[in-house]
């Protein structure tokens, strides 16, 4: 009773907690915040400086006293005070409204948080604690591949199976749906960080030249892909450090040689995409063969790796909608669907 009230007075909550971007659906609204998750802080009070894009224009540019990182690595918390200072932000932010006198405040929100299946308990926890920290009432955890699913619109309390590949920014989740569980899950620490690495490396070695991993994101969406789709080779100019020489220094790299740097990184996710299928029962294999096997995450933007994973593995392979954001429109649907919720959730707590 009281939780349907406070449902109907507060905004409850769908976030994605993603190692790279930040996103939160409102109930009855839609997605509202889509952020990088990075947080800048004075280094020695500890003082939050700037949250989100703002931030994340600072990586790799403060100065001594100032630090920017990202709160969370491999799609876990690696700065607990820092992810649960985030947190709060988007909240307060959600909760934005002027207050009129004589009325009762907003209660707290009901918070829905897409974490990777591959977490420990440990790790689970530290999720539950930093959104309590941050003023939610209730803290819902569900995993990812199972948000990702549900976002996608796939029939996952139907006895057919349904194969989903979320490509984050810090893990790579894989898992065949059915019955409204997991039945097969892989979660992989290697995503669009790595491949952001991978270029930074490849760039490093073959020119000599030292760029971050900001500016190698920028190559990533700029000409990257991982199958030869478009004619002609797309080029774009790099700006960096020179080894040898210390000083600023310029070249123009291709799309083929983008692909070159991203092809082991690639290859470690379809290898997992095969290792999923090859313990996947017979029965729902046939299931996968017929629906094929659907991309969601901010790597299914990659130009092309749809048709490399349907080449290497001989199976159809399809995006979905909007693929960065189906995690947390799988949260925002769970929020409307209380049995579902009871069903796909993995831990809980309320204040």
């Amino acid at each position: 009773m009281f939780d349907w009230l406070f449902g109907l007075l507060s905004h409850d909550l769908g976030i994605d907690l993603g190692t790279a971007n930040t996103l939160v659906w409102v109930r009855g609204k839609g997605i509202v915040v889509r952020e990088p998750s990075v947080v800048a802080r004075h280094r020695k009070t500890k003082q939050i400086i700037s949250i989100g894009r703002e931030a994340k224009r600072m990586l790799g540019k403060t100065p001594a006293t100032i630090e920017a990182l990202r709160p969370l690595k491999d799609g876990v918390i690696a700065d607990f005070d820092a992810t649960s200072a985030m947190l709060k932000h988007y909240i307060a932010l959600v909760h934005q409204q002027p207050r009129t006198p004589g009325l009762p405040r907003i209660p707290r929100p009901k918070v829905v948080v897409g974490i990777p299946s591959g977490v420990t308990e440990v790790e689970r926890r530290a999720v539950v604690e930093a959104a309590i920290m941050a003023g939610a009432r209730e803290a819902i955890l569900i995993e990812e591949p199972m948000a990702a699913a549900i976002g996608a619109g796939l029939p996952i309390e139907e006895s057919s199976g349904s194969f989903i590949c979320d490509i984050g920014g810090g893990t790579s989740e894989i898992a065949v749906v059915s019955l409204g569980g997991i039945v097969v899950n892989r979660s992989i620490r290697v995503a669009g960080d790595e491949m952001d690495s991978a270029i930074v490396s490849f760039i490093r070695l073959k020119y000599s030249l030292l760029i971050g991993q900001l500016s190698a994101e920028e190559i990533k969406l700029s000409v990257g892909s991982a199958y030869p789709i478009a004619k002609g080779d797309r080029q774009t100019v790099v700006r960096g450090r020179d080894i040898e020489t210390g000083l600023p220094k310029s070249i123009r790299v291709g799309e083929t040689e983008i692909r070159e740097a991203l092809s082991s990184v690639v290859h470690e996710i379809i290898e997992a995409v095969s290792e999923t299928i090859e313990e996947t029962p017979p029965e729902l294999v046939g299931d996968i063969m017929e629906h094929g096997i659907v991309l969601a995450g901010g790597g299914a933007n990659l130009c092309g790796i749809d048709k490399l994973i349907a080449t290497e593995l001989k199976m159809p392979v399809w995006i979905t909608d909007d693929p960065q954001t189906a995690v947390v429109r799988g949260c925002g649907k769970l929020l409307d669907d209380a049995v579902l919720l009871r069903k796909v959730k993995v831990a809980a707590r309320k204040v």
